[in-house]
């Protein structure tokens, strides 16, 4: 399994995705108020928010959130293409082979891990799920190279349920609106299942990961553009 894709143990930081410690303890949740109304703003911005990731199918999406590991979804799309159009399958993926998925997705870090999952997770959801991807958490998580937020992704994108994967701009983002403060990721993910709106549910975590990957950046938030700059009070907030 991909060290990426292992849910943290509890009450232990994910590696690379942990508050700085001079802003840990004071970090609050807002009221639910603030939170509807950050929300409220997303879906104006973006009423029906899309993941990058490219895909065609349940079996399909489920392989390129394993590749999207440690990689941007742009460069997993542009090896994903060409891989998709002959493999959309376990079926058809088994046969292609570890060597030649490997020179698929070569451009991927981690590739040779990632071919060997991928297979693997192929092998499994023929012989355990009959060539069909699970539709449960723990179902998913048996499968090699897939960890919780991968979990949460498929079970999102692809079957409709309200769950949020936190990757690091949803963690940032989470962070530094007071949405769901916490040390790592499952704090994260906990707190965001607690405060957000059932009715945004559905696409708050592509609202949040999009606004992190394009405004709310890591080194230099574009906080002059942000539909959440009146109500943000982040030590990160670039003042003009």
């Amino acid at each position: 399994m991909d060290q990426q894709n292992k849910p943290p143990r509890k009450g232990a930081p994910e590696k690379g995705i942990t508050l700085p410690r001079a802003r840990k303890a004071a970090a609050r949740a807002r009221k639910s108020a603030e939170v509807r109304e950050i929300f409220e703003r997303f879906r104006a911005a973006d009423p029906e928010p899309r993941g990058e990731l490219e895909s065609v199918n349940a079996f399909t999406l489920l392989v390129a959130v394993v590749l999207s590991a440690q990689a941007t979804d742009a460069g997993v799309n542009k090896a994903t293409r060409p891989l998709f159009a002959i493999a959309d399958t376990p079926e058809k993926m088994l046969a292609l082979g570890e060597e030649k998925i490997r020179d698929f997705i070569k451009t991927i870090g981690l590739f040779r891990t990632k071919a060997k999952n991928v297979v693997a997770l192929s092998e499994k959801l023929i012989a355990e799920f009959g060539g069909q991807v699970p539709t449960t958490r723990e179902a998913l998580e048996s499968l090699p190279g897939v960890g919780r937020k991968t979990a949460n992704v498929v079970l999102n994108i692809a079957f409709g349920e309200v769950t949020h994967a936190v990757d690091t701009h949803v963690f940032r983002v989470a962070n530094r609106l007071r949405i769901a403060p916490g040390k790592n990721v499952l704090q994260v993910e906990l707190g965001l299942e607690k405060a957000v709106p059932p009715e945004f549910g559905r696409h708050a975590h592509h609202w949040l990961i999009l606004h992190g990957r394009y405004t709310c950046k890591a080194l230099r938030p574009e906080c002059g553009r942000c539909i959440q700059n009146d109500l943000c009070d982040s030590a990160d907030k670039r003042v003009a």
